[in-house]
């Protein structure tokens, strides 16, 4: 036997000991705190994070200080007005994801293993919901299920991806074409989507070239991931124009009352804008006539979850022509 085996041990019991230690620290981080971790770093906001996970802004607070705690390390740093990961922080963020994934998955494959359909569906829509008829489809879901309770939480598209696949969300609701091979789409409608603005400008607006309906004033979505800015960028800045925002808003409803008010143009769903034409509160641009798909989306890894097979029955029954769509290549 070596003369320093006793050295050799202790050096190698330390080395388990420290592994044992940071493994236990890591599994005793709450996965709540760790998905509220990953909605600030998404956010980079703390108070936006609260607000999208519908807790208090002291609890979200909280949860991020102890994943700091546990982790003993810095997680974010203040920069201006907004919150940004420190190099640890970028890390951790994408194995926080998959973590939370697989926790989601774990559930899921129990459920299925016993057959349950009850439980809890935390489902996202866009804050115009009339277009996917979500009520109604909640309906169904309780007249089939009683026992699923359900959480609705208006979401912009690009951020309900992220929810999903962290496992905030179990099913969204979206507006954009189908791109990511990770989850199953199921297209309900295609929406068409008009440039409006007040009546008092009819003759400009029907008679403006690119350029310049672009200068007119504008009312322009906040959120970059709302897919209304998408198709405002498909539509201006992929032509080298910029829009002259002059108000904002994070709701399509509030954007619209502020068209109907005489603020500016703003990208508006037709069945909406062709209802206003017809009483004289509004004007169409005839340059603008954009089709964009919406969807039922969740992870592809859940297709025999439960509880996401009972919201598919309940949405065939809203929609008979439900189908589900590939992603875009």
């Amino acid at each position: 036997m070596p003369h320093n085996w006793p050295r050799r041990l202790a050096h190698c019991l330390t080395q388990t000991l420290g592994v044992y230690y940071r493994w236990r620290h890591i599994v005793m981080i709450d996965l709540v705190q760790l998905r509220t971790f990953v909605a600030v770093a998404e956010e980079q906001h703390l108070t936006r994070a609260a607000e999208r996970l519908h807790i208090s802004l002291s609890a979200a607070s909280a949860h991020v200080r102890a994943v700091e705690s546990t982790l003993d390390t810095q997680l974010f740093v203040r920069a201006s007005r907004r919150l940004e990961l420190t190099r640890a922080g970028q890390l951790l963020l994408e194995r926080a994801r998959s973590v939370l994934n697989e926790a989601t998955l774990f559930s899921s494959f129990a459920r299925e293993l016993c057959g349950k359909i009850e439980g809890r569906l935390v489902v996202a829509s866009s804050s115009d919901p009339s277009y996917s008829r979500i009520g109604e489809i909640i309906q169904s879901l309780r007249v089939r299920h009683p026992l699923v309770t359900t959480d609705l939480r208006a979401r912009p598209s690009s951020g309900a991806h992220e929810g999903l696949k962290t496992g905030e969300l179990d099913i969204a609701l979206l507006l954009g074409r189908p791109a990511d091979s990770s989850f199953n789409y199921y297209e309900l409608r295609t929406i068409i989507f008009r440039v409006a603005g007040p009546a008092a400008w009819k003759d400009e607006i029907e008679n403006a070239t690119w350029a310049r309906l672009a200068g007119l004033p504008w009312v322009t979505p906040t959120d970059s991931s709302m897919a209304y800015t998408v198709i405002l960028k498909e539509l201006f800045t992929d032509r080298g124009l910029t829009l002259n925002s002059v108000a904002s808003f994070d709701n399509a409803t509030l954007g619209r009352a502020m068209l109907e008010a005489g603020v500016g143009l703003c990208l508006v769903r037709e069945d909406y804008a062709l209802e206003a034409e017809r009483h004289g509160d509004i004007a169409l641009s005839p340059l603008v006539k954009v089709a964009y798909p919406s969807y039922i989306a969740h992870l592809a890894s859940r297709r025999d979850d439960p509880l996401i097979r009972a919201f598919l029955d309940a949405a065939s029954d809203i929609w008979p022509d439900l189908r589900q769509a590939k992603p875009l290549a």
